[in-house]
């Protein structure tokens, strides 16, 4: 039986992370990982250290506008496609995730190459405690609309994609922060196979997050109530699939 290839690479979307994306690059280049940097529409002191950046190994795709960080990671999964790549790993540029675990998720990616492989977080004392009740809100949701608890954790971005699975749903996922909990969801929807790794997840002392507060929160609401509508009409065959039969 033939082996699915497997050609990973990084998708990196940045967004005024000049002082850390460096970093994030020459850790994942350790790994002899190849790198797609999405700048979103990054002022110039940014851009320039992109431009630094960019050469063999590292790709750089440039959005003249910011678009958010969702449209941002389609932009580079799209980029990696037509590149060649065969799979994705999802990675923030403000140095919050732990590349040690990288090599982890890939290579439980290259043994189920049809599957998402989901960084599932572990927090220390650092994790801000309304993020931590955001989190779980927003966990109860995807199990609604799912109708399963098999995604234990949405809105970690540090995943592995498959990519000939995940292009087909991206039109139907948001453009900011609402995209890491909506694209998960409509791979579940799809049949696509999950899996998930513990990582650490740090919240450095001076880190720059662009969540904007209230006006993502009701983004990532009316997502949630879109994705509600949708698990509706998707119950019939999701509630098949929960019982082990076969929808028809």
């Amino acid at each position: 039986m033939n082996t699915p290839p497997h050609r990973p690479c990084a998708v990196i979307p940045v967004y005024n992370h000049g002082a850390t994306v460096g970093a994030v690059v020459a850790a994942l280049a350790a790994l002899e990982l190849p790198c797609v940097l999405v700048d979103d529409g990054s002022r110039a002191d940014c851009a320039a250290v992109l431009d630094t950046l960019a050469g063999p190994g590292v790709t750089l795709v440039r959005r003249a506008v910011n678009g958010g960080k969702g449209a941002a990671v389609r932009d580079g999964l799209r980029a990696a496609a037509q590149a060649g790549y065969t799979h994705a790993l999802q990675v923030d540029a403000d140095g919050q995730h732990d590349l040690a675990d990288a090599l982890r998720l890939l290579q439980t990616s290259r043994a189920h190459p049809d599957a998402l492989i989901g960084g599932l977080p572990v927090y220390g004392a650092d994790v801000p405690r309304a993020r931590l009740y955001g989190r779980w809100l927003t966990r109860v949701w995807v199990w609604i609309n799912t109708l399963s608890r098999d995604i234990p954790d949405a809105m970690c971005g540090f995943r592995v994609y498959p990519l000939a699975r995940v292009l087909p749903v991206l039109p139907g996922c948001g453009a900011r922060m609402d995209f890491d909990i909506a694209v998960l969801v409509r791979l579940h929807w799809a049949g696509v196979p999950m899996r998930w790794l513990p990582t650490q997840v740090r919240y450095p002392e001076g880190g720059i997050s662009h969540f904007r507060g209230l006006a993502d929160n009701l983004l990532i609401s009316r997502m949630h109530a879109r994705l509600f509508f949708g698990m509706l009409l998707r119950s019939p065959r999701l509630l098949v699939r929960r019982l082990g039969g076969r929808p028809t």
